[in-house]
């Protein structure tokens, strides 16, 4: 048997030290808490989030639960229901919607969105689709295509 070897019997638990107990306890006077000092007092110390006097994390950052994009890409937005009025086999393309009246103000490149059904074959030409819009565009025999 080496000194190694040597163990505490299963199940045993080492008794807990007494702290502040007087000097011949190890753990007296200061207790481990050092000399003085914030964390050396009693009482629950500094609250979760406190830096010290710092402006803290939770207040540097915006207040809202998002940040803003920097260079967010902004589309002029319609919906399927609105391609719905055109007539069979036309193509449809940002001028071609302006000129119908159907959108009123160029915001950015044309996004088609899936809100709504449509009939009729179209050839769509925009710079985005949804998964949703190029199905039903599709499925009602058009075409898209991503300019």
């Amino acid at each position: 048997m080496r000194l190694e070897d040597a163990r505490p019997k299963a199940g045993s638990k080492k008794r807990k030290t007494r702290k502040g107990r007087g000097i011949a306890a190890g753990q007296g006077a200061s207790c481990g808490f050092g000399m003085r000092g914030q964390k050396s007092r009693s009482g629950s110390g500094t609250r979760p989030g406190f830096e010290g006097g710092q402006l803290p994390l939770y207040r540097r950052v915006p207040k809202l639960k998002h940040f803003t994009i920097v260079n967010q890409k902004v589309y002029t937005v319609i919906n399927v229901r609105g391609l719905a009025d055109l007539p069979a086999n036309s193509e449809v393309t940002l001028a071609s919607l302006m000129e119908a009246g159907i959108i009123t103000t160029n915001d950015g490149p044309l996004k088609v969105l899936g809100d709504g059904d449509i009939a009729v074959a179209l050839s769509v030409k925009a710079a985005a689709f949804t998964k949703s819009a190029q199905e039903k565009i599709e499925a009602a025999g058009g075409s898209c295509e991503i300019v």
